[in-house]
């Protein structure tokens, strides 16, 4: 009985027509081709992982189709059962050999049965002018009445399947189904049954055979092994038997034959891994072709056969029909409505890219489907489903997007009825992925996000800033074109006018569109104008120096685009909730006076920078000589001075009214010119720190002689050695005493010359016209406040840096290589006494009289450091004895006496300040060492909180020095020429008696 049903409604044949006279033979159809695609759009249903071609995939949906519609197929279509008359009345209009092509393929466009599915998508039928419908053509030349079209036959042609396929597989499903009465479909694995039912010579040759069998294999391996429906073990042994078999089967194909051992090897494979399930039970229902994307591929195969294929934006008119049958695949697929929709989805819009995007029914197909995409997508839980969708959308969005990001570009007079439809679909499939497949969007409240809003806001920005680009382009070659005429616009006055342009060809062609999603689409696109005209507008001022007319021209424009701006905005925004504020604020004015104020700062910068530039080329060449400077004060601080005199009279001189608004920003340019001037003139010149030497390692006296090997050159002091290496880099001429003093002189000049400039500055502000009496009242903005502090701060460097280089570059020989070397009472301080008088005088005679006490202090404060290095740092060259004190107190006496001058020099007060510390210290060298040792051990052991039965720590070298401090008793000790010292430094710190 099954076999006799099957027979009866197989694909476009029944008993009636097996007794009567067979129809002309049909051409044989090459596989359906997509339509040729204009855009690089891959599927997003997913990608297989074999190598199986749209044409085999083709096939095997045509196969698949076959099989599940097998008992409904063969009925006629109602459009071919309502035209079979009229092709009765018209068989003799055309040809034999027309009729010969079109007798069995083509079916009527003047059908009148209307398609219910197609009207509730508003799914377009093909014209009714020469295209032509599958089944569509006029009688046969014998004058015979046309038999109706079965949907089987319709989908063959809408698939392109030939007729010797269409046989074989009718043939082997007719046996299969006589040899399995009562099995359903979805029990049965299809492409095994074909394979073995179908032999070489049910082909055409050997070869179609093999390519066919190597095509049925690789279904097999795609379903089962590569794409289950149900994970698969990689360690189960049917899907490896299966496998091999396939890969043995593409060198040498398989013998099919029912009691063949590899063929049966084949179905026990198969079967195995078809049959499995979740949770292990028993199942009526083979899994070979339903897991994603194998089944998804195939059936975007069967979709597309639902479109005309002499019209490829068009659905056939039997789209109903032929969809009743093509959802009876879905229990061998494994679909349900939520898959169709979204792949229905797909084909639809895919359709529209890939026939040119102007259909605009085929974009609302499209866009309807895809709201019933929008609807499952919020009740269904699938992960499977999801990762599809996503994929989806994400590809619909992306296409839409790359549009709609430039949709100036995209859309003109000619296509801009399909903007409307592509942002519909761009919108839609981004609130699908945001609000039913984004976490993120479930974390937040709802209210918080309106997906339509975001992406229309991203879409005018975008596509508005490409616009202005190229206006901006187009703008830039009509000023090169007019350069040599007479009052030629400059660039940016062009660019306002066309960017005035833009915003009303906006508001009139775009906006209408948009606001359906943005009520404020016509202000954003203006306040994106606004933004990017503002941002050229600063591009142009930063390139100016000075006011122009060029610059006035511009700036006046820029006010007029301003103002029609604001006005679109404005209008667009009457009825918004806020009246319109959000979009103002985002369009901050082109104020013209802050413009203005804008040219002038960098002007002033501009200025500033070619000071400071000077600065640094004079200093290079500046020599700081007392030769070439009679004042005593370098020549480049009196440019330096006359150059902010030329600043400040050219800055009043420029033709704007807020010279007090901008004035404090010269005055800190200036000041920060002048702060590097003075920066650079001390710099290099060393500190206090530069010249004081590395103190020496501690030692402890050789008892009974004086220093060994005094006067032998290879005993030079170690210690002058580290000093030289650290004053070796300031060996300059520009850095010896004389040039120092110059330094010295500039800087004070420098400061004296702050009032006379401050007091014309104050003039010049009077005299302008914009000045009010506040403005120069309190001075605040004529004062310089870096540069004064620096003078000062590089005049006390500055002496304190000659002071130093005096006493312990200039005059060490004299002192820390030669004082008290040896024998004390030989080598006094005299040679260094007589040598330190003629600085003084040279000093005195050099720097200025305001700055003459200070630097001479400095030189006292140096002298008295190095004095008390020579004592308590000397190396292991010097040594004392208690009787030597009275030499070092008169000595330290002289050298006072020295800067005392018979009260000509230093006041005493300042004399006795600085000789405090060494004061304190000297009374050390008089005392007995057994005294000195108990009170370094007390204090050491006091300051370090050590037990008197442990050993005492060495105190580390702090260079504060003070009788009560433990380094400095440490040092007195190791000076001491005296056994008692020497054996209490042995024993306790095993000092060495030399380097």
């Amino acid at each position: 009985m099954a076999a006799q049903l099957f027979r009866d409604l197989s694909l476009g044949h029944s008993k009636r027509e097996s007794t009567s006279t067979p129809s002309p033979p049909l051409k044989i159809m090459p596989p359906r081709k997509p339509p040729t695609i204009t855009d690089d759009l891959p599927s997003p249903l997913g990608q297989l992982s074999i190598n199986l071609s749209d044409s085999q995939l083709t096939l095997t949906a045509y196969e698949i189709f076959v099989a599940a519609c097998r008992t409904s197929s063969g009925k006629p279509l109602s459009s071919s059962v309502a035209n079979s008359s009229s092709n009765n009345n018209n068989n003799n209009s055309h040809s034999d050999s027309s009729s010969q092509n079109s007798l069995a393929i083509q079916r009527s466009l003047t059908s009148t049965a209307a398609s219910k599915v197609k009207k509730a998508f508003g799914l377009k039928s093909p014209g009714s002018g020469s295209k032509k419908s599958p089944g569509s053509g006029s009688g046969s030349g014998q004058g015979k009445p046309k038999r109706p079209l079965t949907v089987g036959e319709l989908m063959r042609n809408q698939m392109r399947v030939s007729e010797a396929m269409d046989s074989r597989v009718r043939r082997a499903l007719l046996r299969i189904s006589a040899g399995q009465v009562g099995r359903r479909i979805e029990s049965v694995v299809v492409p095994l049954e074909l394979m073995q039912q179908l032999k070489s010579s049910d082909f055409t040759d050997q070869q179609e055979y093999d390519e066919w069998q190597k095509r049925t294999l690789k279904v097999l391996e795609a379903g089962l092994i590569l794409h289950p429906y149900i994970p698969l073990d990689k360690s189960n042994s049917a899907a490896q038997r299966l496998r091999q078999i396939i890969h043995a089967a593409l060198d040498r194909p398989i013998d099919t034959g029912k009691n063949n051992e590899s063929m049966q090897v084949l179905r026990s494979a198969v079967m195995s891994l078809a049959n499995r399930s979740y949770d292990g039970s028993l199942t009526d229902s083979c899994h070979w072709a339903d897991g994603i994307p194998l089944n998804l591929r195939i059936y975007e195969m069967l979709l597309q056969s639902c479109f005309d294929v002499n019209d490829e934006s068009s659905i056939i008119d039997d789209f109903d029909e032929l969809m009743e049958q093509i959802k009876k695949t879905w229990g061998i697929l494994g679909l349900n409505q939520t898959y169709h929709n979204l792949c229905f989805t797909w084909v639809l819009f895919h359709r529209f890219v890939a026939t040119g995007q102007m259909d605009l029914e085929l974009l609302s197909d499209a866009d309807g489907q895809l709201a019933e995409v929008a609807k499952d997508a919020k009740t269904t839980k699938d992960s499977e489903y999801s990762k599809i969708l996503s994929s989806t959308l994400t590809s619909i969005m992306g296409w839409a997007e790359k549009r709609l990001l430039a949709y100036h570009e995209t859309f003109d007079r000619g296509n801009v009825e399909t903007m409307e439809g592509i942002v519909s679909l761009g919108v839609a499939a981004a609130k699908i992925l945001v609000e039913d497949i984004s976490n993120e969007y479930r974390r937040r409240r709802r209210t918080e996000v309106n997906v339509a809003r975001e992406r229309i806001e991203t879409y005018i920005r975008s596509s508005l800033r490409t616009a202005f680009a190229q206006i901006m382009e187009k703008a830039d070659s009509s000023r090169r074109a007019s350069r040599n005429q007479p009052n030629a616009l400059p660039l940016l006055a062009i660019l306002a006018k066309d960017v005035g342009s833009l915003a009303v060809h906006e508001k009139l062609e775009f906006s209408p569109i948009l606001k359906r999603w943005h009520p404020l689409a016509a202000g954003l696109a203006v306040a994106t104008l606004h933004a990017c005209y503002g941002n050229e507008l600063k591009q142009f001022i930063s390139g100016i120096t000075e006011l122009s007319p060029d610059a006035v021209q511009v700036l006046r424009a820029a006010d007029q685009l301003e103002k029609d701006l604001v006005q679109i905005a404005v209008e667009d925004s009457v009825d918004s909730d806020d009246g319109g504020k959000a979009i103002i604020r985002e369009m901050p004015p082109y104020e013209a006076e802050g413009a203005i104020a804008n040219l002038v700062k960098i002007w002033i910068k501009t200025r500033i920078d070619r000071l400071k530039d000077w600065v640094d080329r004079n200093l290079q060449q500046e020599l700081w000589s007392p030769q070439a400077n009679q004042e005593g004060y370098a020549p480049s601080s009196v440019e330096v001075l006359r150059l902010i005199n030329e600043t400040l009279d050219a800055f009043f001189e420029l033709p704007i009214p807020m010279h007090p608004a901008l004035l404090p920003d010269l005055m800190h340019g200036l000041d920060r010119c002048l702060q590097y001037y003075v920066t650079k003139s001390k710099s290099g010149c060393g500190s206090r720190n530069s010249f004081i030497p590395t103190m020496p390692a501690l030692t402890r006296c050789t008892i009974g002689s004086k220093f060994q090997g005094f006067g032998k050159k290879k005993d030079k002091s170690p210690n002058s050695q580290k000093r030289n290496s650290q004053v070796a880099t300031n060996g300059d001429s520009s850095f010896g005493i004389p040039q120092l003093c110059v330094r010295i002189n500039t800087l004070q000049w420098i400061l004296g010359e702050f009032d006379v400039l401050e007091k014309r500055i104050i003039t010049l502000l009077r005299n302008s016209e914009s000045a009010r009496e506040e403005d120069f009242s309190n001075g605040l903005a004529s004062k310089f406040e870096l540069s004064p502090a620096a003078c000062l701060e590089g005049i006390q460097q500055l002496c304190e840096a000659a002071a130093y280089r005096i006493v312990f570059h200039d005059l060490s020989h004299v002192l820390l290589d030669s004082l008290y070397v040896g024998d004390p009472s030989s080598s006094r301080i005299d040679p260094y006494l007589q040598e330190l008088e003629r600085n003084l005088m040279f000093i005195s005679d050099s720097v200025h009289e305001k700055i003459r006490t200070r630097i001479i202090t400095e030189i006292m404060r140096a002298s008295f450091d190095g004095f008390l290095l020579v004592l308590l740092a000397g190396g292991p060259s010097r040594a004392f004895s208690r009787k030597d004190s009275q030499i070092i107190e008169d000595d330290f006496k002289f050298l006072k006496e020295l800067f005392w001058a018979n009260g000509d020099g230093l006041p005493s007060e300042i004399i006795d300040k600085f000789a405090t510390p060494l004061r304190s210290i000297l009374p050390l060298f008089r005392t007995d060492t057994e005294t000195l040792i108990e009170q370094f051990r007390r204090i050491t052991l006091e300051t370090y909180k050590s037990s008197a039965r442990s050993r005492i720590p060495l105190p580390p070298t702090s260079g504060q020095w003070n009788p009560s401090e433990p380094n400095t008793l440490l040092r007195v000790l190791c000076y001491r020429n005296d056994e008692s010292a020497s054996r209490f430094l042995k024993k306790t710190y095993d000092l060495p008696k030399k380097l």
